[in-house]
């Protein structure tokens, strides 16, 4: 495949996720005409981003707090999906999401006062989070969001909102090979682990609901929220979206060459050979009987990224699991986020209410 044919395959297959995650569809359609190579795909979105922080750099000036603010956001997912699924130049690609979670921080301390940054010890490195709470809710329930494969906490900046608006907290999680938390540490199955770690760094705080802890995953995202629940069993309730129930049997049915390589990158295969060894145990027939807590796992017949097929797996081998199915959705539900967010957002604040 030649490099303009990559970019014209990305742009086509992800034009939903860009816009339902904040991407101005104006700056989408400019940004990815104007990019005529996939070496250059960086590139165009780095300078997109570098508009948006100089007109943030110039309202903060003036006093104009909330448009720098709109503005250093605008910047920061700009620049994440320069890096997200580019490994033309992997430090490079790392410098990329440190300066999109720079520019998260600084868009968060002008637009949302509550927003921390979390830094967890983790396997000898660290984890990171944002952590965002309601205005006027004391001892919130939490619900932890965790990224894909290609994906990052700063991409969960608009799907907080439905859960802040409902009197939730959010703590969006890099985890082991994640956005900043990929320059430390390799992607890895056993999410349970850094799952555990957040937790129990949460636990020590008291302007949180003790025990009302939830969780939500998105694409290989909702594998990791499965393998979390099943091991961690102070997630009271989870929801799944697009997720796979074997990333083997992911790779059996046909990954994309674009996925397949993030996957060899996040999990540090060094070829095809090492690729298919490290991803033996990202596997949910490992740990899903150990699955009680209510799982309501979602995906759109029209995924074209994970089957939809494999999300239905998890439900029906899961003890406790509700699955929807829409027929007109794609991956993750990108393209009808209207709808389908404010019903996990819903969903989970139900299934919090008994522990807060």
């Amino acid at each position: 495949m030649c490099a303009d044919e990559i970019v014209q395959r990305v742009a086509r297959i992800w034009a939903p996720r860009f816009t339902a995650n904040g991407v101005d569809p104006n700056d989408f359609a400019a940004t990815t005409a104007a990019i005529e190579t996939w070496e250059g795909w960086l590139d165009g979105w780095t300078a997109l981003a570098d508009r948006y922080e100089e007109r943030a750099i110039e309202a903060e000036g003036r006093g104009r707090l909330r448009s720098a603010g709109e503005f250093y956001r605008h910047a920061s997912i700009a620049l994440h999906f320069g890096e997200f699924v580019w490994f033309e130049d992997l430090e490079r690609h790392n410098q990329a999401a440190r300066r999109s979670a720079w520019l998260m921080r600084r868009s968060l301390a002008l637009l949302d006062p509550s927003a921390e940054r979390l830094e967890i010890p983790f396997d000898g490195a660290k984890l990171v989070a944002n952590l965002r709470k309601p205005a006027g809710v004391r001892r919130p329930p939490v619900v932890i969001l965790i990224p894909g494969l290609d994906s990052s906490k700063e991409e969960f900046c608009n799907f907080e909102e439905v859960f802040l608006a409902r009197g939730m907290a959010t703590v969006a999680l890099d985890g082991p090979g994640q956005g900043e938390t990929l320059q430390w540490l390799p992607m890895q199955p056993d999410y349970e682990r850094p799952a555990a770690a957040l937790i129990d760094e949460l636990e020590k705080r008291d302007d949180l609901a003790p025990g009302a802890v939830g969780a939500l995953g998105m694409s290989l995202g909702g594998y990791f929220v499965v393998r979390a629940a099943a091991g961690e069993p102070r997630i009271r309730a989870l929801v799944g979206l697009s997720g796979p129930f074997s990333v083997p049997g992911w790779l059996a049915a046909g990954i994309s060459d674009i996925s397949r390589d993030a996957l060899r990158v996040k999990v540090g295969a060094t070829d095809e050979e090492d690729l298919l060894r490290l991803v033996q145990p990202f596997d949910l027939e490992l740990v899903i009987d150990g699955l009680t807590q209510p799982a309501l796992l979602v995906t759109g017949r029209l995924d074209r990224v994970i089957p939809w097929e494999q999300t239905e797996l998890q439900a029906k081998r899961a003890p406790n699991a509700e699955f929807v199915i829409f027929e007109e959705g794609t991956h993750v539900l990108n393209n009808m986020p209207a709808v389908v967010r404010p019903l996990l957002a819903d969903w989970m604040q139900e299934q919090l209410a008994q522990y807060s």
